[in-house]
């Protein structure tokens, strides 16, 4: 536990045999259960996370039969972490690309009640920056502006950053299963984190990698996350509205 608190965290991964093992045995000891979602890989990842929960009892296992993609594997996750009573749950991904000694600062806000969700930010500042490679960053600043349009939240920046962390009782108000799966998750995810009235908040830390190769093809990512955040941009204006007017026509009965 971390400040009276039970920490969960959701390790998804495909196709990471090289990676898995390091990152199930990395998760720092405040941690109180780790769930390790195998997305239907095609490599030994199942056997190393099988392996690896013989021997660390807080290895949770989630095998997903048929492959999802990144979002369905963190639902996954999320739902079984809700199941648990899990206080607080953070994303940390099966490549490696996220440092655990990074994640109580994800934490902390979200455990002090600071914040409902917690979100890696990776070009706040400029030595950051330089450590993504440069098609990543001019699609990642062009993504910020698009999500910030559809958000409303415009003091977030670096919005695929999937190291997050989540408090328990903002999940519950969430439809998880009408949020997309897929590269643009964590896109759609902080609009409908809007709709439900979350505080969100920047962490800022490097980005890391270690010489693997992308799955995302990026020209692809862009204009589909792009035509995602223009849908979700008149369905938060829509769903602000109506809840509203609803406010307004109930305060006046």
């Amino acid at each position: 536990m971390y400040k009276d608190k039970k920490i969960g965290v959701v390790v998804p991964a495909y196709n990471e045999e090289k990676f898995i093992a390091g990152v199930l045995n990395g998760v720092p000891a405040l941690v109180d259960r780790i769930y390790a979602v195998n997305d239907a890989s095609t490599d030994n990842t199942l056997a190393i996370i099988k392996d690896v929960a013989k021997r660390n009892n807080r290895v949770v296992l989630i095998d997903r039969k048929k492959n999802g993609g990144v979002g369905a594997s963190i639902i996954s996750g999320h739902k079984r972490a809700l199941q648990d009573d899990i206080d607080v749950i953070a994303i940390m991904a099966g490549d490696g690309q996220m440092d655990p000694e990074i994640l109580k600062a994800m934490l902390q806000p979200v455990v002090e009640g600071k914040a409902d969700y917690a979100k890696g930010n990776r070009l706040s500042k400029k030595e950051h920056r330089q450590e993504m490679p440069l098609f990543r960053r001019f699609g990642n600043f062009l993504l910020t502006a698009l999500t910030r349009i559809a958000s409303g939240y415009w003091h977030i920046s670096d919005p695929q950053n999937g190291y997050t962390a989540i408090s328990r009782v903002i999940l519950r108000k969430l439809d998880l299963d009408r949020i997309v799966t897929g590269f643009a998750f964590e896109n759609d995810m902080l609009v409908k984190l809007n709709v439900a009235g979350a505080r969100v908040v920047d962490i800022p830390h490097a980005a890391v990698y270690r010489g693997q190769k992308s799955k995302i093809r990026y020209s692809k990512f862009i204009l589909h996350t792009s035509w995602v955040l223009l849908k979700d941009f008149f369905w938060r204006v829509w769903m602000k509205t109506t809840r509203r007017d609803l406010q307004a026509d109930l305060s006046h009965a």
